[in-house]
């Protein structure tokens, strides 16, 4: 080692790389953006994406303790397993419940009140955890009968994204509802980081919902969405436009995304934007770039769509 080397190998860390001045800097941002959201000296912890990561994983155990639980236990003892780890599962999503809570409120609650009231949402979630293996019992099944590839139904179960996303989509769904809209809202990401499919959990989706290949699949907000509905990978179920009020600020909480009847297929690549309606039945190809509603029994191609426009043109 060189005489240069040594001496630099000999310097204090913070020598090197100024590390107290970065420090104080990263110090005077963050003090200066907790003022700037009126935030008090102790800024409430947000919830863990790895925590419920976790809890998620733990959930679909419960759903699905054959497939997706341990393979440690026998039949005999699926009851046992179940109930030790949704009680587990349970009081760690309280824990993240309460920081979401805690957060929203800015320290305002008492503890007595967040405490009640997470505990209820706890409660109300795991009794609605029934429902939801029902519904998703429907999905598995609606995508095996609609996919010639599938060659039974746990294979459906777990390999296809769409289901995974759909698994993740109706527990966010269900949290969302309840009013832990954060949570569900990472719940919602951390699928789509993993499958590539992004459905906000606000979305209102019937049973029988099936999401093919799935990758780039994008569904809105307030989109709703019937029974027996079919997407294809990179439909986009959008908004048209963000209106703004009087300041120039976006215009929250509006109907702004499609209304997608039962049994309808819509195929790869098609974008559907705006509160319109795909009427009862229909099928909208791949491809098509739709802005306007459709009567029930519709059939959409991209060519139809194209014809429509030059002639809304030719009009105007």
């Amino acid at each position: 080692m060189s005489e240069q080397e040594k001496n630099i190998s000999q310097k204090p860390e913070e020598e090197n790389f100024e590390i107290n001045t970065i420090v104080a800097d990263l110090r005077g941002l963050r003090v200066a953006s907790l003022e700037n959201r009126q935030r008090l000296d102790r800024p409430p912890k947000l919830p863990s994406s790895k925590i419920l990561a976790t809890i998620i994983d733990r959930l679909a155990a419960v759903l699905f303790p054959n497939r997706l639980g341990s393979s440690k236990f026998i039949d005999k003892d699926i009851d046992q397993y179940v109930k030790q780890i949704l009680e587990e599962t349970l009081q760690d999503l309280q824990t993240q419940i309460l920081r979401e809570l805690d957060y929203t409120s800015g320290h305002k609650t008492s503890s007595t009140i967040t405490n009640k009231k997470a505990t209820t949402i706890i409660h109300t979630f795991a009794k609605q955890l029934p429902n939801i293996r029902s519904y998703l019992d429907k999905d598995i099944c609606a995508a095996y009968e609609g996919d010639p590839a599938a060659h039974n139904v746990d294979e459906v179960l777990v390999c296809y994204p769409g289901i995974a996303a759909i698994m993740y989509y109706r527990l966010a769904h269900e949290l969302h509802s309840l009013g832990t809209p954060l949570i569900a809202r990472m719940i919602s990401e951390i699928a789509h980081s993993t499958t590539g499919i992004e459905i906000h959990p606000g979305a209102q989706i019937g049973a029988s919902f099936f999401i093919d290949h799935g990758t780039g699949v994008v569904i809105g907000e307030t989109s709703v969405i019937g029974k027996n509905v079919r997407l294809y990978q990179a439909v986009t179920l959008g908004a048209k436009r963000f209106p703004v009020d009087e300041n120039g600020a976006l215009v929250k909480n509006i109907a702004r995304h499609p209304i997608v009847e039962d049994d309808v297929i819509i195929y790869a690549n098609a974008t559907i934007l705006g509160r319109i309606t795909i009427g009862q039945g229909s099928t909208i190809g791949g491809n098509v770039w739709l802005t306007h509603s459709i009567p029930p029994n519709s059939n959409i191609s991209q060519a139809q769509e194209r014809n429509r426009a030059l002639d809304n043109d030719i009009e105007t």
